[in-house]
């Protein structure tokens, strides 16, 4: 073959990779749009259960519903019977957020289990258990809640090494093709990156669906397990993080004349990636939040990729890796800038208020990984404005100062992927108040009467009961008057008793009552159906604290 005509092939190869990287790019800004609901709440919260829990019923229910805050996606239904055997629930409807579950069997007296374990809107998992009895209460089947420390150590493990491929190896990637532009310094360590990515992504899926079916990490090559992964919008974030790991790969070892645009499209995918799940993607107002995430995303690569390769070059070829750090130093300042930017509109939204930061587990972490910034903030800026520019004159002593200095925020940064790995088991602040501002609900059914009765919050505190009547057998009860009273004997509370007011839709309310401790109260309705005749009817409500 001639050099014209290899040239020819070699050009012609090039613009064909170019355009399969465009492509790439459209997919992963689909896949994004894709992923995005249109309404989520992270980490969705059981509002309402039939049978409620803590009820005592006469006879066997023919199925059981749980209403939750958003909609859900069960994964593992079961029903732990008296004698602590359990049985699998798997026929089951989504209406709406409520999963309908039929009964499988009569259910014999005595005090049962009704467990759950369903995948919220950020994808990630949700349990809880519901306890009832037939006939009368009796010992609670004992229901384990062991914590697996192996397996969440495994997801910590993953995210960070998820973390290395997607920030140092893309991030690094694009650093190479777009600012060391020929250097090759540091092409190693970012091949590395993408491969730990490579193997920590799947990895990750299959962990993710672990915990999702709350199984031990020797079921890890069971189909169920990667399947349940999939089924979370975590499946999403690591298809199109393997897109991006692949993009920054082909960067690197593909033609030169694609490696710019391969890279871009990579460094996309990164932010894309993260924009696909997880806490923050999954906050509202989502046309402001995943946007945010995004850009937060590809502003982490852009920096953290970019260490190691300058580093290096500075250490081996300093007058060779005078234009890349002339190149970093000036985009830094806006990358830090949008970092910034989003990471406080980020955080607004997450935690609300000041004092979350301290009192819930994400806010610590918060704060840990703010004491970090801030030394590597100071770090940078002592790096950009003390040490560059001597650097760039060719002064030995000061490159190698940067090159510390540089080594030493990587460490930094990898400080921070395991401080924002452990967010994986938290609930931001935000969530927390979601959770916390839903009504603590019951049903009571009788032979003469039946109410729904709803305690908004169901916390401590002022609060309003709403109460919807109707005889035993589902009609309009139209009463006279209806009372509600709460008692909590072993608190040494007195009853306290409240007059409800009907609304113009058929309810009943009470707005001036408040619940002065948390536990398990006594609800008790006194509906004055005729003159001479009242119907009592009372059931056990949980009050959060």
């Amino acid at each position: 073959m001639s050099l014209a005509s290899f040239r020819w092939t070699t050009c012609r190869f090039g613009k064909r990779a170019g355009w399969l990287a465009i492509g790439l790019l459209a997919a992963i800004m689909l896949l994004a749009v894709i992923t995005a609901p249109n309404q989520a709440f992270a980490h969705a919260a059981l509002v309402t259960a039939d049978p409620a829990d803590g009820t005592v019923l006469a006879q066997s229910p023919a199925q059981f519903s749980l209403t939750f805050s958003e909609p859900v996606s069960p994964l593992v239904l079961t029903l732990v019977r008296p004698d602590g055997t359990a049985v699998p629930l798997t026929s089951f409807r989504l209406n709406g957020q409520t999963v309908e579950i039929d009964n499988p069997q009569t259910l014999g007296s005595g005090t049962h289990v009704l467990s759950w374990r369903v995948i919220s809107a950020d994808g990630h998992p949700v349990g809880g258990s519901v306890l009832f009895s037939i006939g009368a209460p009796n010992a609670e089947p004992a229901v384990s809640e062991a914590v697996d420390r192996g397996l969440r150590s495994a997801i910590w493990i993953g995210k960070v090494f998820l973390y290395v491929g997607l920030f140092l190896g893309v991030g690094g990637a694009f650093a190479i093709a777009w600012l060391a532009k020929g250097g090759r310094s540091g092409q190693r360590f970012v091949i590395a990156a993408i491969l730990c990515g490579l193997v920590a992504a799947p990895l990750s899926l299959g962990l993710q669906g672990l915990d999702a079916l709350g199984a031990p990490l020797v079921r890890l090559a069971q189909p169920g397990v990667w399947q349940a992964g999939l089924g979370t919008s975590f499946g999403w974030t690591v298809l199109v993080a393997l897109v991006a790991l692949g993009l920054g790969l082909l960067s690197l070892v593909g033609p030169r004349g694609s490696a710019r645009l391969f890279a871009l499209a990579g460094l996309a995918g990164v932010g894309a990636a993260l924009a696909a799940s997880g806490h923050a993607s999954a906050a509202e107002p989502q046309w402001l939040t995943r946007p945010m995430v995004f850009l937060h995303g590809a502003g982490i690569a852009f920096w953290a990729g970019a260490l190691t390769p300058l580093g290096l070059a500075m250490r081996r070829k300093p007058v060779e890796a005078t234009p890349f750090l002339r190149r970093f130093s000036q985009a830094i300042l806006l990358v830090v800038a949008v970092l910034a930017a989003t990471g406080i509109v980020l955080a607004v939204i997450q935690v609300q208020a000041p004092a979350a930061l301290l009192g819930t587990a994400y806010g610590q972490l918060l704060l840990i990984k703010l004491g970090l910034l801030f030394f590597l903030f100071t770090l940078a800026a002592t790096n950009r404005w003390k040490l560059t520019a001597p650097a760039e004159a060719g002064e030995t002593e000061v490159q190698r100062r940067l090159v510390r200095s540089i080594g030493v925020e990587m460490l930094i940064i990898l400080a921070i992927f395991g401080v924002a790995a452990g967010w994986r088991f938290t609930s931001p602040p935000r969530a927390l108040a979601i959770a916390a501002a839903q009504p603590a609900s019951i049903h009571i059914h009788t032979p003469k009467a039946m109410a729904d009765l709803s305690i908004t919050p169901g916390h401590v505190g002022p609060v309003t009961a709403s109460i919807v009547i109707m005889t035993g057998d589902f009609g309009p009860l139209d009463a006279k008057q209806v009372t509600v009273v709460l008692s909590k004997p072993d608190a040494g509370i007195e009853p306290i008793k409240r007059a409800a007011t009907k609304r113009g839709d058929g309810t009943w309310r009470v707005d001036d009552l408040v619940v002065p401790v948390p536990g398990r109260w006594t609800a008790r309705l006194d509906i004055l159906v005729s003159d001479f005749e009242i119907v009592k009817i009372e059931a056990p409500i949980d009050i959060r604290r």
